[in-house]
């Protein structure tokens, strides 16, 4: 590709060049007319001559003085101007070459192109570092570059479920949710029946919290239920969707379902019990059905944000994509909770939960202390580019029940 663009950039030079000195050849066969002229007056002298009209020795000074002024008018015609064309003409050559190369630098795309060509090539590299383990853990230049190269298989050679869903996967972690779904759904059309492809679409479901998408990802997770009815994941989503619509007896039996699958040794066991700790006891769950609008996710963690975000700095990322990330101070980069949502200038009224699960078994409830980030990305990723403005909490924590903050963004 980068072959066959420095081609097509020579040869555009050439065409240039062609065009420039043209005009100058043109002008040198124009200039056979002097010549005539010059043939037709010695033409006359001679016969003037022949006919008795003009001496010998008049004929020759006459003749020598002609060619004399012929020679004069070619030497200043042919010698001083074509010196001068040429010094404009490389000039214009010289000058048209350095527009082209400032543009393309400054706005060309070889580096794009160098990316893709690039991710082409390492492909099946970052397929085995990313798949099967094998290397170093990709990184997030890495990532994007085998998306890239993912879409391209894609568009060459067809619809493949896998890629579909390696790149599914690939989104969800750089927080593009959205685009993760249509992904997965493109998978889920190849073959249908994949637990570990449900699994990912029933969890970039439930951090829309979008009640439609929730009962999309309860769909997906009975699927994957009917299949392996012990499925670990399955059921530990499909209590976070229970909690997160109230139903605190559907969450309690598919806590406790897990609970019995899961050896003493296991770290998940206590995050199982936290959650179970956190549920109302039955008679609890009475009252509260008994009292309309009873709140019992009073336990859930929360954290409430007033994000002003100045007038001036939203106009100028108008076409950005705000991200408001919860992570863990320190560990694991994955993020605990994320909101994404479009640039809006003033203050406005957000707030993170441990229901926004990006993957399951890591949520707020996992942690006790967080760090929040407001981020305008520009590229559309939770990922932070150069140039992202964002602004940063202090380490908050969450083991005194619901916290509130601000932050502001100028």
């Amino acid at each position: 590709m980068m072959l066959n663009l420095a081609f097509a950039a020579v040869l555009l030079l050439l065409c240039c060049t062609v065009l420039i000195f043209w005009p100058r050849r043109a002008q040198a066969v124009a200039g056979q007319t002097q010549q005539e002229l010059f043939r037709e007056r010695l033409q006359l002298l001679v016969q003037a001559r022949d006919y008795g009209e003009l001496a010998e020795e008049d004929f020759a000074t006459a003749a020598a003085e002609l060619k004399s002024q012929f020679l004069q008018q070619e030497q200043q015609r042919l010698i001083t101007p074509a010196r001068r064309s040429f010094k404009l003409e490389g000039l214009m050559l010289m000058g048209l070459v350095l527009v082209v190369v400032l543009s393309y630098l400054f706005n060309g795309h070889y580096r794009q192109l160098q990316d893709w060509e690039m991710a082409q090539q390492n492909l099946p590299a970052y397929g085995e570092r990313s798949l099967l383990g094998k290397g170093e853990p990709l990184t997030e230049q890495e990532l994007t570059l085998f998306a890239l190269a993912l879409r391209t298989k894609l568009a060459k050679e067809g619809d493949d479920a896998v890629a579909w869903f390696v790149l599914g996967r690939i989104w969800f972690s750089q927080g593009l949710v959205d685009e993760a779904i249509e992904s997965f759904e493109r998978a889920l059309r190849l073959t249908p029946d994949r637990s570990n492809l449900l699994l990912s679409y029933a969890q970039a479901l439930l951090v829309t919290e979008s009640a439609e998408n929730l009962q999309k990802a309860a769909r997906s997770l009975g699927r994957v239920l009917e299949v392996e009815p012990g499925n670990q994941d399955a059921l530990a989503m499909l209590a976070l969707i229970a909690q997160e619509r109230g139903d605190v007896a559907e969450a309690k039996a598919a806590w406790q379902l897990l609970l019995t699958q899961i050896p003493a040794s296991d770290p998940r066991r206590s995050m199982i019990e936290q959650q179970l700790s956190k549920l109302p006891p039955d008679n609890h769950v009475a009252t509260a059905a008994a009292k309309p609008g009873a709140d019992l996710m009073t336990a859930e963690r929360r954290i409430s944000i007033e994000l002003t975000i100045a007038p001036a700095l939203a106009t100028r990322f108008a076409n950005a994509t705000l991200f408001v990330v919860a992570k863990a101070p320190s560990g694991s980069p994955m993020p605990l909770a994320v909101q994404k949502l479009p640039v809006t200038g003033g203050t406005q009224q957000l707030e993170l939960t441990s229901a926004m699960v990006m993957q399951a078994g890591w949520g707020l409830d996992n942690v006790d202390e967080v760090v929040v980030t407001a981020r305008l990305s520009q590229s559309g990723s939770v990922t932070k580019t150069a140039g992202d403005p964002e602004v940063q909490s202090e380490v908050l924590d969450l083991r005194q029940g619901p916290v509130k903050l601000s932050l502001n963004m100028e």
